[in-house]
């Protein structure tokens, strides 16, 4: 019924305005054949053209000096004795290619696994710092939860990325040591921001395991860290995990927010195709079907792992 719904209102939109379908344009932004052109890169002739197999091999000979250009044989323009000038083809041939909505949505999984990754093993470290009996640590947590939480992650992005990028990318350049490219901090900025929402999840979760197992363990002969890892975090993991699926799959979500620091992930390229398409409606269905395919594909996931744990 919703999708009728949603299906009669986007007809209504674009008869209101006589926008024009054209799905037939739409399989460009998923793959392409691109035409790859070989141009010499010095003038004079066309020396000799020998062909093995499905490639060849040009060389142009110049006044001073030769060069030779491997292209495939059956896309040769040149013949032999031919006179070349700087930057004519010499070959050309098509080349399959991923189209702006496989690169955005490529983009989007490797930023959203690294974050999820990162923020985990911040959210396990501040879960067990959180209920710490050393003040110095539940507190220096408790200020980064609270600062976290209670700033927009636009805003945080901005300064890893302008205030933080800066200064630690000047400190690098002025030791010659590159610099980090903005990939990074946007990995960053999504892990802390995850990382604090974890931080509670995980503290929520070893708070909901009866104390008398922790004393149970250490009873036993177990260190504190021992009876974290094998007793207390492992029941916690089946708790927390419905939550965890949530803040990840909101992550996914909030990666959009990136385009503003020139990562292209799939909110970012779907507006540049719109940008050169002119069809806002037809990519933008499909950005929101990808977003639904990570978000549904790792609900399953979790639904898979949570099954697992209740068995075992």
């Amino acid at each position: 019924m919703l999708v009728l719904l949603g299906s009669g209102l986007f007809y209504y939109a674009t008869q209101k305005i006589a926008y024009t379908w054209r799905w037939n344009r739409m399989p460009i932004y998923f793959a392409y054949k691109d035409k790859i052109e070989i141009r010499s890169e010095i003038e004079g002739d066309v020396e000799s053209i020998s062909i093995s197999g499905n490639e060849a091999s040009i060389t142009v000979k110049g006044l001073e000096t030769a060069e030779s250009y491997t292209v495939p044989a059956d896309g040769i323009n040149v013949e032999e004795g031919e006179y070349i000038s700087i930057g004519d083809t010499l070959a050309a041939y098509r080349k399959w290619r991923p189209g702006l909505l496989v690169i955005g949505l490529w983009i989007t999984l490797k930023l959203s696994v690294m974050a999820t990754i990162i923020g985990v093993l911040i959210g396990i470290i501040g879960g067990i710092c959180r209920i710490s009996a050393n003040p110095a640590l539940k507190w220096s947590t408790i200020v980064y939860v609270e600062l976290i939480r209670g700033s927009p992650l636009l805003v945080q992005i901005l300064i890893w990325y302008f205030v933080l990028g800066t200064v630690i990318n000047d400190l690098l350049a002025a030791y010659g040591l590159g610099r980090i490219p903005a990939f990074w901090y946007a990995v960053a900025s999504l892990a802390c921001f995850a990382g604090a929402y974890v931080t509670e999840i995980v503290r929520a979760g070893i708070q909901s395991i009866h104390r008398g197992q922790t004393e149970a363990a250490r009873s036993s002969g177990m260190s504190y860290a021992q009876s974290m890892w094998y007793i207390i975090l492992p029941q916690a993991l089946r708790r927390i995990l419905p939550p965890l699926a949530g803040q990840f799959i909101s992550l996914i979500k909030d990666s959009s927010l990136l385009g503003i620091i020139a990562i292209r992930e799939l909110t970012k390229a779907t507006r540049e195709a719109v940008t050169a398409s002119l069809q806002p409606f037809e990519l933008y269905l499909f950005c929101a079907v990808l977003y639904l395919v990570l978000t549904f594909g790792l609900s399953m996931f979790v639904q898979y792992l949570e099954r697992r744990t209740v068995i075992t």
